[in-house]
């Protein structure tokens, strides 16, 4: 920090960020600015340095844009500073992570709650209109095959969870019926662009006096590839007319949220984009967040994750899953 003139001085103020991250996040200030520095897990995984990387060159792309996000400060990739860690400084978000728990505001005002969601699919739009070449990220994903890989690239996910000892397979009804239908129906054009690649209402930042998305956050799944998944995980994830939903978490079980279609409506206001086969992304997203979510559950069974999530997880798999017939049968 001193030598790229960053304060001077001892780190103050030190405490730890919460929030169901298993990266290390912590808040600090240093000649009276207030920093985050953000790394990998404190048991590094195989990609944990390249993942924060990842986020890294993502969010510098990102300065000057009308995306919400955090804003980032400086990086470091020299892994001999934190103990084998590449790490970066960003500034601290002035907002809060609805997935932990609502603000009185927000929690007492039901035309609030509903601005929050048309925030988020307005948010997520703005990101999708970002020409990824012109922000320096062409080489940043594989878009070339990107729709053609996805149907066996999570069925290869799914088929490699046995080899989980104890794990007795896929039990999930639809499987078989719903890829199909994806390969049958895949879009045939699609313009490339930026995804989050896990846009959900706990991976969003709202603003402390109303119902504005302040920042996305959580880049470590983000690719160049087609936005409009994106926008099918946030209708995959909302919660649904019936009033169920995939997570439980504080916003998700409020009354007064905007609906899936109101979600739709915003962000096709907001975009130039082809939405006529919205339905396919958002059943690709039912199978593909289905299929990543079982992972816990073939965990759970070798005695690597908690029994009780894992089965918790798997219902979700077989909700999901049920719902994408559901879309399947109304086309």
């Amino acid at each position: 920090m001193s030598q790229q003139g960053l304060g001077e001085g001892l780190l103050e103020d030190v405490a730890a960020v919460t929030g169901g991250t298993q990266n290390v996040m912590l808040r600090f200030t240093r000649s009276g600015r207030p920093y985050v520095l953000r790394r990998g897990p404190r048991h590094l995984r195989p990609r944990s340095n390249s993942v924060i990387l990842r986020e890294t060159k993502v969010l510098a792309a990102l300065a000057g844009s009308d995306v919400p996000h955090p804003r980032l400060i400086a990086a470091c990739d020299d892994t001999s500073v934190l103990g084998d860690a590449v790490f970066y400084l960003m500034d601290p978000v002035d907002g809060f992570n609805a997935g932990e728990g609502l603000l009185p505001l927000h929690a007492g005002d039901a035309g609030i709650r509903h601005g929050m969601g048309l925030s988020m699919a307005e948010s997520l739009a703005k990101l999708g209109a970002i020409d990824h070449v012109a922000v320096g990220l062409a080489d940043f994903g594989k878009p070339d095959g990107f729709l053609e890989r996805q149907v066996p690239r999570w069925l290869s996910e799914l088929e490699s969870y046995n080899e989980y000892e104890g794990y007795p397979g896929p039990e999930i009804p639809g499987i078989e019926e719903v890829s199909a239908w994806l390969e049958r129906h895949r879009p045939t054009s699609w313009f490339p662009g930026i995804m989050h690649g896990d846009y959900h209402a706990a991976n969003v930042m709202f603003s402390r006096t109303g119902p504005d998305v302040v920042a996305i956050v959580d880049w470590e799944m983000c690719t160049i590839g087609d936005p409009l998944l994106d926008l099918g995980w946030l209708l995959a994830t909302w919660r649904q007319a019936d009033g169920t939903a995939v997570f439980s978490h504080a916003l998700g079980g409020q009354e007064g949220l905007a609906s899936t279609d109101e979600l739709f409506a915003r962000y096709a206001e907001n975009t130039t984009r082809d939405l006529s086969h919205i339905t396919w992304y958002t059943v690709l997203a039912c199978f593909k967040l289905g299929i990543v979510i079982e992972g816990t559950l073939a965990r759970a069974c070798a005695g690597k994750a908690e029994k009780e999530v894992g089965d918790q997880l798997h219902a979700a798999t077989v909700h999901l899953f049920e719902r994408a017939l559901r879309m399947i049968d109304g086309e």
